[in-house]
Protein backbone atom coordinates (compact mmCIF):
# COMPACT_ATOMS: atom_id res chain seq x y z
CA UNK A 1 0.00 0.00 0.00
CA UNK A 2 1.27 3.49 -0.71
CA UNK A 3 2.01 5.42 2.13
CA UNK A 4 -0.53 7.72 3.69
CA UNK A 5 -0.13 9.16 7.13
CA UNK A 6 3.29 10.35 8.35
CA UNK A 7 2.99 13.34 10.25
CA UNK A 8 -0.22 16.01 10.39
CA UNK A 9 0.75 18.59 8.32
CA UNK A 10 -2.35 20.80 8.94
CA UNK A 11 -2.57 22.00 12.05
CA UNK A 12 -5.42 20.34 14.39
CA UNK A 13 -7.97 22.79 15.51
CA UNK A 14 -7.76 23.71 19.28
CA UNK A 15 -10.76 22.12 19.83
CA UNK A 16 -10.18 18.79 19.03
CA UNK A 17 -7.34 18.70 21.45
CA UNK A 18 -9.51 20.30 23.76
CA UNK A 19 -10.46 18.42 27.37
CA UNK A 20 -13.72 17.13 28.10
CA UNK A 21 -14.49 19.71 30.22
CA UNK A 22 -14.03 22.42 27.70
CA UNK A 23 -15.71 20.54 24.86
CA UNK A 24 -19.04 20.12 27.22
CA UNK A 25 -18.99 23.15 27.87
CA UNK A 26 -18.94 24.41 24.46
CA UNK A 27 -21.58 21.81 23.39
CA UNK A 28 -23.56 23.44 26.05
CA UNK A 29 -23.74 27.14 25.60
CA UNK A 30 -24.52 26.47 21.59
CA UNK A 31 -27.17 23.89 22.32
CA UNK A 32 -28.64 26.58 24.73
CA UNK A 33 -28.49 29.30 21.43
CA UNK A 34 -29.64 26.51 19.32
CA UNK A 35 -33.33 25.74 20.89
CA UNK A 36 -33.62 29.32 21.85
CA UNK A 37 -33.27 29.89 18.18
CA UNK A 38 -34.95 27.16 17.03
CA UNK A 39 -38.23 28.33 19.42
CA UNK A 40 -38.12 31.79 18.69
CA UNK A 41 -37.53 31.22 15.06
CA UNK A 42 -39.66 27.96 14.09
CA UNK A 43 -43.14 27.81 14.47
CA UNK A 44 -42.85 24.20 14.03
CA UNK A 45 -40.07 23.65 16.89
CA UNK A 46 -42.20 26.29 19.23
CA UNK A 47 -45.49 24.04 18.56
CA UNK A 48 -43.21 20.86 19.37
CA UNK A 49 -41.98 22.58 22.13
CA UNK A 50 -45.06 23.19 23.48
CA UNK A 51 -46.81 20.28 22.84
CA UNK A 52 -44.04 18.52 24.85
CA UNK A 53 -44.30 21.22 27.49
CA UNK A 54 -41.03 22.28 27.24
CA UNK A 55 -39.10 25.56 27.48
CA UNK A 56 -35.76 26.40 26.22
CA UNK A 57 -35.04 27.71 29.40
CA UNK A 58 -35.79 24.02 30.91
CA UNK A 59 -32.18 23.08 29.70
CA UNK A 60 -29.75 23.27 32.42
CA UNK A 61 -27.08 20.64 31.79
CA UNK A 62 -26.31 18.48 28.35
CA UNK A 63 -28.70 15.73 30.00
CA UNK A 64 -32.01 17.82 29.22
CA UNK A 65 -31.62 17.45 26.32
CA UNK A 66 -33.75 14.41 26.64
CA UNK A 67 -36.67 16.50 27.65
CA UNK A 68 -37.24 18.25 24.45
CA UNK A 69 -39.13 15.90 21.85
CA UNK A 70 -37.79 13.98 18.78
CA UNK A 71 -37.54 15.34 15.22
CA UNK A 72 -38.27 12.95 12.40
CA UNK A 73 -38.21 12.82 8.56
CA UNK A 74 -42.25 13.50 8.97
CA UNK A 75 -41.71 16.42 10.78
CA UNK A 76 -39.92 17.92 7.44
CA UNK A 77 -41.75 16.31 4.96
CA UNK A 78 -45.14 18.07 6.44
CA UNK A 79 -43.74 21.73 6.77
CA UNK A 80 -42.53 20.91 2.93
CA UNK A 81 -40.83 22.91 1.16
CA UNK A 82 -39.72 25.57 3.86
CA UNK A 83 -41.70 26.05 6.87
CA UNK A 84 -39.20 24.46 9.37
CA UNK A 85 -36.94 27.17 8.50
CA UNK A 86 -35.61 28.98 11.34
CA UNK A 87 -34.41 31.92 9.31
CA UNK A 88 -36.37 33.76 6.43
CA UNK A 89 -35.87 31.83 3.00
CA UNK A 90 -34.45 34.98 1.74
CA UNK A 91 -31.74 34.56 3.68
CA UNK A 92 -30.57 31.41 2.79
CA UNK A 93 -28.35 31.14 -0.30
CA UNK A 94 -28.27 27.24 -0.90
CA UNK A 95 -31.24 24.15 -0.63
CA UNK A 96 -30.55 20.91 -0.75
CA UNK A 97 -33.27 17.98 -0.73
CA UNK A 98 -33.25 14.49 -0.22
CA UNK A 99 -35.81 11.88 -2.15
CA UNK A 100 -38.48 10.73 0.43
CA UNK A 101 -41.42 7.99 0.21
CA UNK A 102 -43.80 9.88 -1.16
CA UNK A 103 -42.65 11.94 -3.86
CA UNK A 104 -42.16 15.11 -1.73
CA UNK A 105 -38.35 15.41 -0.57
CA UNK A 106 -37.13 16.41 2.48
CA UNK A 107 -35.37 19.62 1.87
CA UNK A 108 -32.88 21.47 3.73
CA UNK A 109 -31.49 24.85 3.33
CA UNK A 110 -28.44 26.79 4.55
CA UNK A 111 -27.30 30.62 5.42
CA UNK A 112 -23.69 31.43 4.40
CA UNK A 113 -22.46 30.90 7.78
CA UNK A 114 -23.67 27.40 7.44
CA UNK A 115 -22.53 26.28 4.00
CA UNK A 116 -19.07 28.12 5.65
CA UNK A 117 -19.52 25.89 8.76
CA UNK A 118 -20.10 22.48 6.50
CA UNK A 119 -16.86 23.43 4.08
CA UNK A 120 -15.15 24.02 7.79
CA UNK A 121 -16.19 20.46 9.05
CA UNK A 122 -15.58 18.37 5.95
CA UNK A 123 -12.14 20.48 5.76
CA UNK A 124 -11.24 18.89 9.09
CA UNK A 125 -12.78 15.41 7.54
CA UNK A 126 -10.52 15.08 5.00
CA UNK A 127 -7.23 16.63 7.29
CA UNK A 128 -8.52 13.66 9.46
CA UNK A 129 -7.56 11.48 6.61
CA UNK A 130 -4.30 12.48 5.53
CA UNK A 131 -4.76 14.85 3.31
CA UNK A 132 -1.49 16.48 2.67
CA UNK A 133 -0.42 20.44 1.43
CA UNK A 134 -0.54 19.94 -2.62
CA UNK A 135 -3.11 16.86 -2.94
CA UNK A 136 -5.70 16.84 -5.54
CA UNK A 137 -8.65 15.22 -5.32
CA UNK A 138 -11.50 13.43 -7.17
CA UNK A 139 -14.93 14.35 -6.62
CA UNK A 140 -17.37 10.92 -7.94
CA UNK A 141 -20.74 11.45 -5.32
CA UNK A 142 -23.15 12.74 -7.09
CA UNK A 143 -23.77 16.67 -7.39
CA UNK A 144 -26.98 18.66 -7.56
CA UNK A 145 -29.65 18.01 -4.96
CA UNK A 146 -27.52 15.86 -2.74
CA UNK A 147 -25.26 16.78 -0.64
CA UNK A 148 -22.25 14.23 -1.12
CA UNK A 149 -20.77 16.18 -4.21
CA UNK A 150 -21.33 20.06 -3.29
CA UNK A 151 -20.30 18.90 0.76
CA UNK A 152 -17.64 17.69 -0.66
CA UNK A 153 -16.29 20.06 -3.22
CA UNK A 154 -16.54 23.16 -1.02
CA UNK A 155 -14.67 20.86 2.02
CA UNK A 156 -11.74 20.31 -0.31
CA UNK A 157 -11.22 23.65 -1.68
CA UNK A 158 -11.85 25.06 2.46
CA UNK A 159 -8.84 23.11 3.13
CA UNK A 160 -6.61 24.25 -0.14
CA UNK A 161 -6.47 21.19 -2.34
CA UNK A 162 -7.32 21.09 -6.09
CA UNK A 163 -10.60 19.13 -6.85
CA UNK A 164 -11.68 17.35 -9.84
CA UNK A 165 -15.78 17.85 -9.50
CA UNK A 166 -16.41 14.85 -11.82
CA UNK A 167 -19.94 13.44 -10.06
CA UNK A 168 -21.16 10.02 -10.85
CA UNK A 169 -21.23 7.60 -13.50
CA UNK A 170 -19.20 7.81 -16.81
CA UNK A 171 -16.77 5.12 -15.06
CA UNK A 172 -14.68 4.70 -18.21
CA UNK A 173 -13.92 8.23 -18.53
CA UNK A 174 -13.56 8.00 -14.99
CA UNK A 175 -10.45 5.62 -14.89
CA UNK A 176 -8.83 7.78 -17.90
CA UNK A 177 -8.71 11.09 -15.42
CA UNK A 178 -7.60 9.44 -12.87
CA UNK A 179 -4.63 7.92 -15.29
CA UNK A 180 -4.45 11.60 -16.98
CA UNK A 181 -4.89 13.94 -13.79
CA UNK A 182 -3.13 11.63 -11.03
CA UNK A 183 -5.24 12.76 -8.61
CA UNK A 184 -4.39 11.37 -4.41
CA UNK A 185 -7.37 11.27 -3.20
CA UNK A 186 -11.00 10.05 -4.10
CA UNK A 187 -14.33 10.90 -2.89
CA UNK A 188 -16.90 8.32 -3.57
CA UNK A 189 -19.52 5.56 -2.33
CA UNK A 190 -17.48 2.76 -1.58
CA UNK A 191 -19.34 0.18 -3.65
CA UNK A 192 -18.96 2.87 -6.48
CA UNK A 193 -15.20 2.36 -6.08
CA UNK A 194 -15.08 -1.39 -6.70
CA UNK A 195 -16.81 -0.46 -9.73
CA UNK A 196 -14.06 1.53 -10.46
CA UNK A 197 -11.53 -0.83 -9.66
CA UNK A 198 -13.45 -3.02 -12.08
CA UNK A 199 -12.90 -0.56 -15.03
CA UNK A 200 -9.36 -0.37 -14.11
CA UNK A 201 -9.32 -4.33 -14.77
CA UNK A 202 -11.32 -4.15 -17.49
CA UNK A 203 -8.86 -1.96 -19.28
CA UNK A 204 -6.16 -3.95 -18.60
CA UNK A 205 -4.56 -1.47 -15.61
CA UNK A 206 -4.38 -1.64 -11.54
CA UNK A 207 -6.48 0.32 -9.79
CA UNK A 208 -3.27 -0.45 -7.02
CA UNK A 209 -0.41 1.43 -8.99
CA UNK A 210 -2.80 4.59 -10.31
CA UNK A 211 -1.69 7.54 -8.37
CA UNK A 212 -4.65 7.40 -5.94
CA UNK A 213 -3.36 7.12 -2.06
CA UNK A 214 -6.60 8.32 -0.17
CA UNK A 215 -10.27 7.11 -0.54
CA UNK A 216 -12.67 8.47 1.35
CA UNK A 217 -16.41 6.49 1.65
CA UNK A 218 -19.44 7.58 2.51
CA UNK A 219 -23.19 7.44 1.87
CA UNK A 220 -23.98 4.11 2.67
CA UNK A 221 -22.89 1.50 5.33
CA UNK A 222 -20.43 -0.55 4.58
CA UNK A 223 -17.82 -2.91 6.40
CA UNK A 224 -14.61 -3.55 7.42
CA UNK A 225 -14.09 -6.24 5.31
CA UNK A 226 -15.00 -4.21 2.14
CA UNK A 227 -12.55 -1.83 3.60
CA UNK A 228 -10.05 -4.31 3.33
CA UNK A 229 -10.49 -5.23 0.04
CA UNK A 230 -11.01 -1.38 -1.65
CA UNK A 231 -7.39 -1.24 0.26
CA UNK A 232 -6.18 -4.23 -1.02
CA UNK A 233 -7.44 -3.83 -4.63
CA UNK A 234 -6.44 -0.30 -4.89
CA UNK A 235 -3.49 0.18 -2.92
CA UNK A 236 -4.80 2.94 -0.75
CA UNK A 237 -6.18 3.83 2.85
CA UNK A 238 -9.55 3.89 3.22
CA UNK A 239 -11.55 5.85 5.73
CA UNK A 240 -15.38 6.30 7.03
CA UNK A 241 -17.10 9.92 6.47
CA UNK A 242 -20.49 10.21 7.50
CA UNK A 243 -23.10 12.54 7.28
CA UNK A 244 -27.33 13.23 6.47
CA UNK A 245 -28.37 16.09 4.74
CA UNK A 246 -31.29 16.83 7.69
CA UNK A 247 -28.22 17.47 9.71
CA UNK A 248 -25.90 18.79 7.46
CA UNK A 249 -24.32 16.68 5.13
CA UNK A 250 -21.10 14.61 4.81
CA UNK A 251 -18.53 16.19 7.40
CA UNK A 252 -20.74 15.26 10.09
CA UNK A 253 -18.08 12.49 11.31
CA UNK A 254 -15.21 11.16 9.73
CA UNK A 255 -12.52 8.65 10.63
CA UNK A 256 -9.34 9.46 11.12
CA UNK A 257 -6.52 7.73 9.40
CA UNK A 258 -4.16 6.80 11.96
CA UNK A 259 -6.46 5.12 14.08
CA UNK A 260 -9.19 3.95 11.63
CA UNK A 261 -11.46 2.90 14.19
CA UNK A 262 -14.66 4.54 13.53
CA UNK A 263 -15.82 8.34 12.55
CA UNK A 264 -15.04 10.63 15.17
CA UNK A 265 -18.18 12.48 15.50
CA UNK A 266 -17.41 16.40 15.29
CA UNK A 267 -19.04 17.17 18.50
CA UNK A 268 -18.39 20.91 18.74
CA UNK A 269 -20.83 20.71 15.76
CA UNK A 270 -23.57 18.03 16.18
CA UNK A 271 -24.47 17.05 19.84
CA UNK A 272 -24.77 12.63 19.13
CA UNK A 273 -27.44 10.51 21.22
CA UNK A 274 -28.24 6.81 21.27
CA UNK A 275 -31.60 5.71 22.13
CA UNK A 276 -33.54 2.68 22.65
CA UNK A 277 -35.48 2.74 18.89
CA UNK A 278 -38.88 1.36 20.16
CA UNK A 279 -38.85 3.25 23.73
CA UNK A 280 -36.91 6.46 22.51
CA UNK A 281 -34.82 6.22 26.23
CA UNK A 282 -31.41 7.23 26.06
CA UNK A 283 -28.65 4.49 26.70
CA UNK A 284 -25.70 4.79 27.82
CA UNK A 285 -22.45 5.20 26.04
CA UNK A 286 -20.91 2.08 24.45
CA UNK A 287 -24.86 0.43 24.31
CA UNK A 288 -26.14 -0.27 20.99
CA UNK A 289 -29.10 1.88 19.87
CA UNK A 290 -30.30 4.64 17.42
CA UNK A 291 -28.37 7.72 16.19
CA UNK A 292 -30.01 10.70 17.19
CA UNK A 293 -28.25 14.07 16.36
CA UNK A 294 -28.58 17.55 17.41
CA UNK A 295 -26.90 20.59 15.61
CA UNK A 296 -25.13 23.23 17.72
CA UNK A 297 -24.26 25.67 15.17
CA UNK A 298 -26.90 25.55 12.17
CA UNK A 299 -28.81 28.90 11.40
CA UNK A 300 -31.54 27.95 8.91
CA UNK A 301 -32.47 24.90 10.29
CA UNK A 302 -31.39 23.80 13.18
CA UNK A 303 -32.33 20.40 14.06
CA UNK A 304 -33.08 19.30 17.44
CA UNK A 305 -32.92 15.71 18.42
CA UNK A 306 -33.11 14.06 15.08
CA UNK A 307 -33.80 10.30 14.35
CA UNK A 308 -31.72 9.47 11.81
CA UNK A 309 -32.61 5.52 12.18
CA UNK A 310 -29.27 4.29 11.70
CA UNK A 311 -28.20 1.76 14.36
CA UNK A 312 -24.77 2.21 16.13
CA UNK A 313 -23.23 2.68 19.41
CA UNK A 314 -21.08 5.28 21.11
CA UNK A 315 -16.98 5.01 21.70
CA UNK A 316 -14.64 6.76 23.34
CA UNK A 317 -12.06 9.43 21.45
CA UNK A 318 -9.14 8.26 20.20
CA UNK A 319 -7.29 10.26 18.15
CA UNK A 320 -9.42 13.14 18.90
CA UNK A 321 -11.02 14.32 22.26
CA UNK A 322 -14.58 14.01 20.95
CA UNK A 323 -16.25 10.36 21.02
CA UNK A 324 -16.50 7.98 17.81
CA UNK A 325 -19.48 6.12 16.41
CA UNK A 326 -18.97 2.29 15.19
CA UNK A 327 -19.75 1.94 11.89
CA UNK A 328 -23.07 1.60 11.14
CA UNK A 329 -24.96 -1.85 11.08
CA UNK A 330 -28.18 -1.51 9.82
CA UNK A 331 -31.23 0.69 10.36
CA UNK A 332 -34.26 0.41 12.50
CA UNK A 333 -36.92 1.08 9.82
CA UNK A 334 -37.53 -0.52 6.34
CA UNK A 335 -35.62 2.25 4.15
CA UNK A 336 -32.64 0.19 2.55
CA UNK A 337 -29.88 1.39 0.99
CA UNK A 338 -28.93 0.66 -2.27
CA UNK A 339 -25.34 1.33 -3.72
CA UNK A 340 -25.32 4.52 -1.34
CA UNK A 341 -29.04 5.66 -2.46
CA UNK A 342 -31.35 5.08 -0.58
CA UNK A 343 -34.68 3.65 -1.58
CA UNK A 344 -38.03 2.85 0.75
CA UNK A 345 -41.07 0.01 -0.60
CA UNK A 346 -43.37 3.03 -0.69
CA UNK A 347 -40.97 4.51 -3.57
CA UNK A 348 -41.23 1.47 -5.25
CA UNK A 349 -44.60 0.96 -4.65
CA UNK A 350 -45.69 4.45 -6.83
CA UNK A 351 -44.57 3.59 -9.90
CA UNK A 352 -45.83 -0.14 -9.85
CA UNK A 353 -49.25 1.69 -9.14
CA UNK A 354 -48.70 3.87 -12.51
CA UNK A 355 -48.40 0.72 -13.93
CA UNK A 356 -52.34 -1.02 -15.19
CA UNK A 357 -50.76 -4.39 -16.14
CA UNK A 358 -49.07 -5.05 -12.02
CA UNK A 359 -51.28 -5.71 -9.25
CA UNK A 360 -49.86 -3.88 -5.75
CA UNK A 361 -48.62 -6.91 -4.58
CA UNK A 362 -44.75 -7.01 -4.20
CA UNK A 363 -41.62 -7.62 -2.56
CA UNK A 364 -38.29 -6.10 -2.61
CA UNK A 365 -35.38 -8.85 -2.66
CA UNK A 366 -31.98 -7.59 -1.54
CA UNK A 367 -29.48 -9.98 -2.22
CA UNK A 368 -25.50 -9.76 -2.77
CA UNK A 369 -22.93 -10.26 -5.37
CA UNK A 370 -19.65 -9.98 -3.91
CA UNK A 371 -19.27 -6.91 -2.53
CA UNK A 372 -22.10 -5.36 -4.55
CA UNK A 373 -25.84 -4.84 -3.09
CA UNK A 374 -28.81 -5.69 -5.55
CA UNK A 375 -32.32 -5.01 -5.34
CA UNK A 376 -35.20 -7.19 -7.38
CA UNK A 377 -39.05 -6.07 -7.34
CA UNK A 378 -40.89 -9.40 -7.49
CA UNK A 379 -44.06 -8.23 -8.71
CA UNK A 380 -47.23 -9.82 -9.65
CA UNK A 381 -49.22 -8.93 -12.58
CA UNK A 382 -52.88 -8.19 -12.75
CA UNK A 383 -54.89 -11.13 -12.28
CA UNK A 384 -55.75 -12.64 -16.38
CA UNK A 385 -52.46 -10.91 -17.35
CA UNK A 386 -49.68 -13.55 -18.18
CA UNK A 387 -45.74 -12.73 -16.90
CA UNK A 388 -44.74 -13.51 -19.91
CA UNK A 389 -46.68 -11.42 -22.13
CA UNK A 390 -45.24 -8.42 -24.40
CA UNK A 391 -47.44 -6.35 -22.55
CA UNK A 392 -46.37 -7.54 -18.82
CA UNK A 393 -42.23 -7.79 -19.88
CA UNK A 394 -43.53 -3.70 -21.27
CA UNK A 395 -44.31 -2.71 -17.69
CA UNK A 396 -41.65 -4.41 -16.02
CA UNK A 397 -38.83 -2.16 -18.45
CA UNK A 398 -41.05 0.72 -17.64
CA UNK A 399 -41.20 0.04 -14.03
CA UNK A 400 -37.06 -0.77 -14.22
CA UNK A 401 -37.25 2.93 -15.87
CA UNK A 402 -39.22 5.00 -13.52
CA UNK A 403 -37.36 3.65 -10.49
CA UNK A 404 -33.58 4.24 -11.85
CA UNK A 405 -34.56 7.93 -13.13
CA UNK A 406 -36.96 9.06 -10.23
CA UNK A 407 -35.51 7.12 -7.55
CA UNK A 408 -32.22 7.03 -8.70
CA UNK A 409 -31.22 3.19 -8.58
CA UNK A 410 -31.41 0.09 -10.92
CA UNK A 411 -33.68 -2.64 -9.77
CA UNK A 412 -34.20 -6.00 -11.27
CA UNK A 413 -37.61 -7.13 -11.86
CA UNK A 414 -39.30 -10.34 -11.80
CA UNK A 415 -42.93 -11.01 -12.78
CA UNK A 416 -44.78 -13.13 -10.92
CA UNK A 417 -48.62 -14.69 -11.72
CA UNK A 418 -51.43 -13.77 -9.25
CA UNK A 419 -50.65 -14.98 -5.98
CA UNK A 420 -47.20 -15.30 -6.56
CA UNK A 421 -46.36 -12.86 -4.11
CA UNK A 422 -46.42 -14.30 -0.14
CA UNK A 423 -49.70 -12.61 1.83
CA UNK A 424 -49.23 -11.72 5.17
CA UNK A 425 -51.38 -10.77 8.06
CA UNK A 426 -51.30 -7.64 9.05
CA UNK A 427 -48.25 -5.10 7.73
CA UNK A 428 -47.07 -6.99 4.80
CA UNK A 429 -43.59 -7.63 4.23
CA UNK A 430 -42.46 -5.42 1.67
CA UNK A 431 -38.91 -6.07 2.64
CA UNK A 432 -36.73 -9.48 2.05
CA UNK A 433 -33.12 -8.89 3.11
CA UNK A 434 -31.23 -12.09 1.63
CA UNK A 435 -27.43 -10.55 2.27
CA UNK A 436 -27.14 -12.03 5.39
CA UNK A 437 -27.52 -15.75 3.81
CA UNK A 438 -24.40 -15.69 1.82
Amino acid sequence: MKPAFTSQQFPLEPIEKASIDELRALQLKRLKATLQQAYANSPVYRAKFDAAGVHPDDCKSLADLAKFPFTTKADLRDSYPFGMLAKPREQCVRIHASSGTTGKPTVVAYTQNDIDTWANVVARSIRAAGARRGDMVHVSYGYGLFTGGLGAHYGAERLGLTVIPFGGGQTERQVQLIQDFKPDLIMVTPSYMLAIADEFERLGLSAAESSLRLGIFGAEPWTNDMRRAIEQRCGIDAVDIYGLSEVMGPGVASECVETKDGPTIWEDHFYPEIIHPETGEPVADGEMGELVFTSLTKEALPIIRYRTRDLTRLLPGTARTMRRMEKITGRSDDMMIVRGVNVFPSQIEEYILKRPELAPHYQCVLTREGPMDNLTVVVETRPGIDPDASAARAAAQALQHDVKMFVGTSIGVTLKAEGGVERSQGKAKRVVDLRSLK
